[in-house]
């Protein structure tokens, strides 16, 4: 290791001959202290400190794979390592002692790809776009193994040149990051420094590209045939009473194609025919105390890859857009409406899709056609979307994304388009500013139909803060977007100091936050709606972390609503609420956020306790995780106790038999809905990038409370799908 004329440190890769067994043994000749380096710096809890426990490393490539691997010391042994996940992509990884790898291919200082796994064998990958926006749902070819010595533990990947993108030529040059946690102390430790508020807890610390040190030495091969194909084969059988022609025990198989192909070093192109999501796990339930539409994730495989391409109006500068559930932030792009009608697949023809770096800009082409669906009332449609964004600047950036739907479900005839601009601008390391202006057009539409957005946000350790405002037109309508209300101008804003104070050693952190924000109507400027609070939170220099907050809330509303399913009158309502909450750190077998909620709802009041991110664990391979949220309301409209409560609960129990084989089992309840639902699932990757899949689903309609507790059977499902990889 080499630090630059520019301050910048530089990594050298290291040619290998002969064979290389990925076997995590690290006993090939070339494991040798010439060729490894450990110069980590501690980043959590002590900035620039020495780690407090030693990593060697070694990066190494031949003529087809890049190799990295890791001597990861551990004073204690095993008894104070903190890895009890053993499934690949498990969002648990992220709270396991770990060692991963992160690379900028491009060498763009923007985007970037990672590779981790904990001590037992769990591993995940993450592809990170623009500085943030990432993409745990990204899956590569690759091979890894850990092992064992008096020390610690071993890790040894191997990474095939065809599972990655980077720039034309023999000679590379990308960035790095390397990041190994020691979650017994809460510690984390980097190759390069990192801003002390992006460092610890989470994946925020890699995020932050422009900070990877540079790697050198790497000899990569041409591009060449550089072709995956991967058929499909479906069979199942099929219970709907949902329907209008209801269905019991239908028996279906299918087959389907998945191809990619890279036309280039850098654009990547996707092909899917007769496109089947039968494996997806099914949604979560979310309670809805609002009056306006949820968002749910994306979980198909096809829109997961390269989705942080398609990100509209948002960075790595604390700033992602809205997440699943709420936000009144429009998405411009909302891969959901391709295949789905509300929660009801439509099936989907074909697609192709377009990824990749063109020079300076970012390249992102998607076009989708779906089939009809009588039953629902769907057309055949085109879905189509192009994304283009342009590097200036160090960290800063400039985009523009166009869309359309052949066939518009506002206007009833007639196609719907929409386009927009957006710039996100790191002005400093720790202050950004992300603006858009976005405008749809749809027959019979006459009123405003753009969109547009300003932040200014700084993000210092002990000082932070932002501003935005964002307007919404009545008829702003991406039918290939999500919008959740519209016809409204709202300004907010928060404040936050957050102190680190070195003589209370068990505290890690202070936070005092105060937000608020004004919502007007448009048109008339009449205010909607208004809210202002404050939130303290004590994190532990273990982990867990204490918050309370209140909060004010001012809603008018113009027109008779119904919220969880209670009718309210037009008029005025303000109300204060309360909440305390505590979350236990990943050094425990059982994690999760407890929360109870107490104070006013519009003309009532509502008591709500609740369980989140909920973690229990068996064994490193069996692990319960329960999430409750429990709303009882108490309102004057309600003729029975308890008519207008809002409870759901859910179970998920999984049991890993190897990092690449689980049995998975979903159960959930929604007291709004009167639904029972499960979802069980045997996921094996029987080879590389090859799967086989067995899913059971079952949805009932029921009353717990009431007499008749298993009333009646929606639909039930069991379905088996293969997936083969070829790759000449």
């Amino acid at each position: 290791m080499t630090t630059g004329p520019d301050g910048r440190m530089t990594v050298r890769a290291f040619r290998v001959e002969g064979r290389i067994d990925v076997d995590g043994r690290l006993d090939e000749g070339h494991y040798t202290a010439e060729r490894m380096f450990d110069q980590l710096v501690q980043a959590v809890p002590v900035a620039g400190a020495d780690p407090s426990e030693r990593t060697e490393i070694w990066i190494a490539f031949d003529d087809a794979n890049l190799y990295v691997a890791a001597r990861v010391w551990y004073a204690g042994g095993e008894s104070r390592w903190i890895a009890n996940e053993m499934r690949r992509d498990s969002q648990q990884l992220r709270a396991n002692d770990s060692f991963g790898l992160y690379f900028d291919t491009y060498h763009d200082r923007r985007n970037a790809i990672g590779f981790f796994a904990n001590p037992i064998g769990g591993f995940a990958e993450v592809q990170i776009t623009n500085e943030g926006s990432p993409n745990f749902d990204w899956n590569a070819v690759w091979d890894i193994r850990t092992g064992r010595f008096d020390g610690g533990w071993t890790i040894e990947m191997g990474i095939p040149f065809k599972s990655l993108r980077y720039r034309p030529g023999v000679e590379q040059v990308w960035g790095v990051q390397i990041r190994r946690s020691v979650l017994a102390d809460n510690e984390w430790n980097y190759l390069t420094p990192i801003p002390i508020q992006f460092a610890g807890g989470g994946p925020n610390g890699v995020f932050r590209v422009s900070l990877y040190a540079d790697l050198v030495g790497i000899e990569a091969p041409p591009v060449g045939r550089n072709l995956d194909v991967k058929p499909f084969g479906t069979s199942g059988l099929r219970t709907d009473h949902t329907v209008a022609t209801p269905v019991d025990n239908d028996v279906d198989a299918d087959v389907g194609l998945d191809v990619k192909y890279a036309i280039t070093q850098n654009l990547t192109a996707d092909f899917t025919y007769n496109t089947d999501f039968a494996q997806v796990e099914v949604d979560e339930q979310q309670v809805n105390l609002t009056r306006f539409g949820l968002s749910f994730p994306e979980k198909r495989d096809f829109f997961l890859e390269s989705q942080g391409i398609f990100n509209f109006a948002t960075g790595g500068f604390g700033f992602s857009g809205p997440g699943g559930g709420g936000g009144d932030t429009p998405r411009m792009f909302y891969s959901r409406r391709m295949g789905l009608q509300g929660s009801t697949p439509v099936p989907i023809l074909g697609g192709v899709r377009l990824t990749g770096k063109v020079g300076a800009f970012d390249v992102g082409a998607l076009t989708m056609q779906t089939r009809e669906e009588q039953s629902i009332g769907a057309e055949s449609t085109n879905f189509s979307v192009l994304r283009l964004r342009r590097d200036i600047l160090a960290r800063s950036s400039v985009g523009l994304l166009l869309q359309n739907r052949s066939n518009s479900i506002v206007a009833g005839r007639g196609s719907n388009q929409a386009w927009g601009f957006d710039g996100t601008f790191g002005l400093t390391s720790d202050l950004s500013f992300i603006s858009y202006y976005a405008r749809s057009e749809t027959p019979g539409l006459t009123g405003k139909q753009d969109s547009y957005r300003a932040q200014l946000s700084h993000d210092a350790d002990l000082f932070g803060g932002s501003i935005d405002y964002l307007a919404v037109g009545d008829d702003f309508n991406p039918e290939v977007g999500f919008v959740r209300r519209s016809g409204f101008e709202v300004t907010s804003g928060n404040l936050r100091f957050s102190p680190r104070p070195a003589a209370i050693r068990w505290i890690r952190q202070l936070i005092f936050q105060t937000d608020g924000s004004y919502l007007t109507e448009q048109e008339t400027g009449l205010v909607e709606s208004r809210s202002y609070g404050g939130r303290f939170q004590v994190d532990l220099a273990r982990g867990d972390a204490f918050t309370t907050q209140y909060s004010n809330s001012y809603e008018n509303l113009v027109a008779p609503a119904r919220i969880s399913g209670a009718p309210f009158a037009p008029g005025r309502y303000e109300w204060d609420e309360y909440q305390v909450s505590y979350r236990f750190g990943p050094q425990r077998p059982y994690q999760g956020n407890l929360s109870v909620r107490w104070g006013g709802f519009y003309t009532g009041d509502r008591f709500a306790i609740g369980v989140n991110q909920g973690r229990i664990e068996v064994t490193p391979q069996l692990s319960m995780e329960p999430s409750l949220e429990f709303n009882w309301l108490e309102l004057p409209q309600q003729t029975t106790p308890g008519e207008f409560n809002q409870h759901v609960a859910r179970l998920r129990t999984t049991y890993t038999l190897t990092p690449r084989a689980y049995v998975s089992g979903l159960v959930q309840y929604a007291s709004g809905t009167n639904t029972v639902s499960g979802n069980f699932r045997l996921r094996w990757e029987w080879a590389p990038g090859s799967e086989f899949f067995l899913v059971y689903t079952e949805d009932r309609n029921t009353d717990l409370l009431g007499s008749d507790r298993w009333s009646d059977l929606s639909n039930r499902g069991l379905v088996i799908k293969v997936t083969r990889l070829f790759r000449p």
